[in-house]
């Protein structure tokens, strides 16, 4: 298992809560807290950025990504909308995160409430080299489904 180290800072509405922590020795994702003042009900349908607290500074090469929790995906059918939301090396603004309930009843986020994970991975970046033609593959220009469905 491999370990970066990355700054972290707490926004003035997120003292008292933990800072982003991993459930499990093999976790790959931190738990973020809602940073909010008491509780605040997500409607069926209805999308939100709830702030977390907190800002970070990546290393260069690395990126932070916002994952939902599965627990609440079925339990609630909340989760994030832009997932995985990506964090780039250079913001610096305060972490957000975008939940949507897709469930039937509306849901109730609490000071403290785990509602997201956040992943730190390692990136490349691409040195685009344009060719008239590509090479050819077995799939060729087959797209969504052309692989075929099912097992």
């Amino acid at each position: 298992m491999n370990a970066v180290t990355v700054a972290i800072s707490r926004l003035p509405h997120s003292r008292g809560l933990a800072l982003p922590a991993y459930a499990t020795a093999a976790s790959a994702g931190a738990d973020l807290l809602a940073a909010i003042e008491g509780s605040l009900s997500l409607a069926p349908g209805a999308r939100r950025i709830i702030p977390t607290g907190l800002q970070i500074a990546l290393p260069p090469g690395f990126e932070a990504q916002i994952r939902p929790r599965s627990g609440l995906a079925i339990t609630n059918g909340l989760t994030c909308l832009n997932a995985p939301g990506t964090i780039d090396a250079d913001y610096r603004g305060e972490l957000g995160v975008i939940l949507i309930n897709h469930g039937t009843e509306p849901v109730v986020i609490e000071r403290g409430m785990r509602i997201a994970q956040l992943v730190i991975a390692p990136y490349v970046v691409a040195q685009w080299n344009e060719v008239d033609d590509l090479d050819r593959t077995a799939r060729g220009r087959g797209g969504f489904g052309s692989t075929g469905v099912g097992v």
